[in-house]
């Protein structure tokens, strides 16, 4: 197998401690840098009781973006929220300025509510779908329709279906993403390492390369 050829990494799904995390934003940042990423996002989990927590999260990213050489996106994931208020919450996310949303998926690894995968990828204000279990064919084509990105989760627990992920993304050609979903320093992972991930998932290398370079930065693109 040819070696891909290594870039900056790209990681648009990481919390800090305004959810479940671990790192201040500037730590989270930090370590990030020292493993060479050229753009991350945080996307601390939310739902109706700590959306407004977002604004605070900007500053600290303002911060961060006029000093270091990393861009910070501020972000959101809508985390186990009723179905019914997941395109209100997108929605309220994106007004207080989260250029990237997300949405917890219907993981293996938790008792995600039935349905979540289905309205993520209706809502017109979501970027990415993640950890989406046994996604149906059906949603991912509505994905690809809509322009939700499904992800190649490099978090344990949620990784169990990625062979399933990668196979049905690429078989409808939805676009698809390697994110760590980090929580602790130990998450954080190197280009390479991240690369590593996708092909276990079963992706080809070209595919591996759109996962890692082209489609983050289509998101990036879409949200500026």
């Amino acid at each position: 197998m040819d070696e891909i050829s290594l870039d900056k990494r790209i990681d648009l799904h990481m919390h800090s401690l305004f959810s479940d995390g671990e790192l201040l934003p500037s730590e989270l940042a930090r370590r990030a840098h020292v493993l060479d990423h050229d753009t991350i996002a945080i996307t601390d989990h939310i739902d109706s009781s700590n959306i407004e927590t977002i604004p605070n999260l900007i500053g600290a990213i303002e911060d961060i973006n006029d000093n270091w050489d990393i861009n910070v996106l501020p972000g959101a994931e809508i985390t186990h929220a009723p179905v019914e208020v997941i395109s209100k919450l997108a929605d309220r996310a994106r007004n207080l300025g989260a250029k990237i949303v997300v949405v917890h998926g219907e993981t293996l690894a938790e008792p995600v509510i039935k349905g979540t995968n289905f309205v993520a990828v209706e809502c017109g204000d979501v970027d990415i779908l993640a950890h989406p279990g046994l996604i149906t064919e059906e949603e991912v084509e509505i994905a690809k329709k809509n322009n939700v990105t499904l992800e190649i989760s490099g978090r344990r627990g949620h990784s169990l279906s990625n062979g399933h992920v990668a196979k049905i993304g690429v078989e409808v050609g939805a676009d698809l993403i390697v994110d760590t979903d980090s929580h602790s320093p130990d998450d954080l992972i190197t280009f390479q390492e991240a690369k590593l991930i996708g092909l276990g998932a079963g992706l080809a290398e070209k595919e591996v390369m759109k996962a890692l370079v082209d489609n983050p930065k289509k998101i990036i693109k879409r949200r500026k």
